[in-house]
């Protein structure tokens, strides 16, 4: 089984840069993601999800939801 996926596009998280299709391994990359522009955004998108979870937690832990 190859981790490799050679369709979509990625954040290469070695060298920090888009790719398309296939690339470094999969496990080094965030996605895949539907354009360019979106697999640009990864780090990006990954922190806000990271603060949103954040803020659900807080608002869990003190007994909201």
């Amino acid at each position: 089984m190859s981790d490799v996926q050679d369709d979509g596009w990625w954040y290469c998280l070695t060298h920090n840069r888009v790719e398309h299709g296939a690339g470094c391994p999969n496990r080094e990359r965030m996605g895949p993601y539907p354009d360019e522009a979106t697999a640009a955004r990864a780090l990006s998108i990954a922190a806000d999800r990271n603060e949103e979870w954040d803020a659900q937690d807080e608002r869990e832990a003190d007994g909201g939801s």
